[in-house]
């Protein structure tokens, strides 16, 4: 570990510094010839895994959604929901930042979105700017909760669970998160009205007309995620389907042309080959730390000390506030997996409620200083807010995310009961 924090340190990619300790170590345990073996091996195995190519399919459906105007049409369709409601502009960014996450998957890709939708349009209105961009950059991870998540398809080749169980585990959590932001929001308006200044409503038709655009996410939400549910088909097969019908829609609606069908495409070959490339390189760090039975030396280690399982799942917790500091959110799950999981389930929780609880640790990472993944996609949108204060509008949006972890470690049902009702 010490090793590779140096490593990291020294600005080697992350990818490629998990891959050398892990080849490293594993020599130093098992020899050469094996370590070498895994280096070979990983690979080709994560790259014929049926289970992951869920990623690419769903990564193709966020970028083709994100040139067809479906952001905007989201936006505005929130917006008109909210309408005269101080906080109504940002509560709209919450809402369509959640809506348009469950068919983009990547939290990155939706805050970079919303952030040329929504921030122009909340500082146009008054908006203080570290507000306005805090908002949007909470909001993006949501993208990384609601289902179809990249991140949750990750885990569940991880920690071998059922990515159907997992996506219905994470709807009712990632339902919540979203309530507690509107409450973060209403908060600092009464706080801070100066802040979030009273925009003018709009009328019944004008509603109505706004939320008329909705109806392609819908159509999309359809076969992302209910397909699956109905048993109609596989994580894998629901992703292909929706992807294909994001296309046809953008073509149909002709709001997509065949050079921006060629720049998704693009677009989702270089940010797959970059999620794989991470994966190969956590995998077989993950393969080291197997192999010197670490986790199950701490998970004795934990049964001896006695200690309680608020104390246990607070360590965990304190882990990952820490990783999510410098580490992206995949390396991040693949490398603490192999120890967290024997962890958690020997006090009683299972794979699936540790998956949700893990990608909320992710969303806290994803807006924490010092490398706040969407922190960072908002200030290189919008470069003449500085970082730190892309900082200071998160602020309400973390307290609503601890509250959210402490409901899931007090309510583990709130995980488990859509999973157990739809009983797959």
């Amino acid at each position: 570990m010490i090793a590779l924090l140096v490593i990291l340190w020294l600005r080697v990619p992350i990818a490629v510094a998990l891959a050398i300790v892990g080849v490293a170590g594993y020599a130093a345990i098992d020899g050469w010839r094996k370590a070498l073996t895994v280096l070979a091996s990983v690979p080709f195995e994560l790259a014929s895994a049926y289970s992951l190519s869920v990623v690419p399919l769903f990564i193709l459906m966020g970028a083709v959604a994100s040139r067809g105007r479906m952001a905007k049409e989201t936006f505005d369709a929130c917006n008109g929901l909210f309408s005269g409601v101080r906080g109504a502009l940002a509560n709209a960014t919450i809402g369509a930042c959640a809506l348009f996450g469950a068919i983009c998957g990547s939290s990155i890709a939706t805050a970079a979105t919303f952030s040329r939708v929504a921030i122009p349009e909340m500082r146009r209105h008054g908006y203080e700017a570290s507000f306005s961009a805090g908002a949007v950059a909470s909001a993006g991870t949501l993208a990384v909760l609601i289902p179809p998540s990249v991140l949750t398809a990750i885990y569940a080749l991880a920690a071998e669970q059922s990515l159907a169980r997992l996506y219905a585990a994470c709807f009712v959590p990632g339902v919540v998160l979203a309530g507690l932001y509107v409450l973060a929001v209403w908060t600092v308006a009464w706080l801070r009205p100066a802040w979030v200044p009273r925009v003018p409503g709009m009328s019944l038709l004008q509603r109505l007309r706004a939320s008329l655009g909705i109806w392609k996410l819908g159509v999309l939400f359809f076969f992302a995620l209910f397909g699956i549910y109905l048993g109609w088909f596989s994580p894998t097969e629901a992703a292909a389907l929706a992807a294909f019908v994001a296309i046809l829609i953008a073509f149909f609606t002709r709001a997509m042309g065949w050079r921006a069908l060629v720049d998704a495409l693009l677009e989702s070959v270089h940010t797959t080959a970059a999620v794989f490339f991470i994966v190969i390189g956590a995998f077989i760090f993950s393969r080291f730390i197997v192999l010197t039975e670490f986790p199950s030396e701490l998970a004795r280690w934990v049964a001896h000390a006695k200690l309680s399982p608020l104390m246990i799942l607070l360590a965990v917790m304190a882990l990952y506030l820490v990783l999510g500091t410098f580490l992206d959110e995949v390396s991040m799950i693949l490398i603490t997996v192999p120890v967290a999981l024997p962890l958690v389930t020997s006090i009683g929780y299972d794979g699936i409620w540790l998956g949700v609880f893990v990608t909320i640790m992710c969303t806290i990472g994803l807006i924490s200083p010092p490398t706040g993944m969407t922190v960072f996609a908002i200030q290189a949108q919008h470069p003449d807010i500085p970082v730190a204060r892309v900082y200071l509008g998160t602020l309400p949006f973390l307290v609503a995310d601890l509250v959210l972890v402490a409901l899931l470690i007090a309510f583990p049902a709130m995980a488990l009961w859509l999973p157990g009702v739809l009983k797959i």
